[in-house]
């Protein structure tokens, strides 16, 4: 006799500036697979908005879904934890995120984590589409100009409403060929803030975009090996 294999909601958070569009590849990938998926637009425009203002969209969008995993993406590290604070969540996964101490506001953690010290530059375009596109198919570049977003100052300058960590069983994927978030400075910043070692796959830093079905695969994994 087979059962019928459990699945997840996979509640997927996009990065600073940025769309729900990031995933668009991802999400066939992980409903082929079977399961249901959420991605959700962060409100970063209004400049009323903060990290407890994202946290409440994605919780709000979160509502009558069975077994949530919570995917947070760069800037969407800082959002995703707090979900998890608010939802029954049974799965917290950073790709390449950010990850918030307590208190710290998200304008504070590239200092406090020793980012500012690496001397990269995003003050052109080009170094954006160098730094954060490695990797993707130019087209897919092209066409992610036309979701970039203005990201409000009071998500950056207030603390990350989060006391503690969410008791929930959290795992963090490294990209190996990131060029933001380059793999010496995440194994050492995700050592120091979550304790553990990160996992890793190959791709650039946006990998929802250069490799979604090997990211899709992985989260599906993920879910299956819990």
């Amino acid at each position: 006799m087979t059962t019928e294999k459990e699945t997840a909601t996979y509640v997927l958070i996009h990065g600073g500036g940025s769309s729900s569009w990031d995933w668009h590849l991802v999400e066939p990938e992980l409903r082929r697979r079977g399961h249901d998926v959420i991605a959700v637009d962060l409100p970063i425009e209004d400049p009323e908005n903060g990290i407890a203002e994202y946290a409440d969209t994605v919780v709000a969008a979160c509502e009558g879904r069975s077994n949530p995993v919570v995917v947070g993406h760069s800037f969407g590290g800082l959002v995703a934890p707090v979900v998890c604070t608010r939802v029954a969540a049974e799965m917290l996964v950073l790709v390449a995120g950010m990850i918030p101490r307590p208190g710290e506001s998200p304008g504070e953690w590239w200092s406090a984590t020793g980012h500012n010290d690496l001397g990269i530059s995003f003050s052109t375009k080009e170094d954006e589409n160098e730094v954060f596109y490695n990797g993707v198919r130019e087209d897919l570049v092209a066409a992610s100009a036309e979701h970039d977003r203005e990201h409000s100052g009071k998500s950056w300058n207030e603390p990350v409403p989060l006391r503690a960590w969410p008791d929930v069983p959290t795992r963090y994927l490294l990209c190996r060929d990131d060029r933001c978030f380059p793999p010496a400075f995440t194994r050492s910043h995700v050592a120091e803030r979550l304790g553990i070692v990160p996992d890793e796959i190959d791709g650039g830093h946006m990998v929802a975009l250069g490799r979604p079905v090997e990211l899709a695969e992985r989260l599906d994994r993920y879910w299956t090996e819990r």
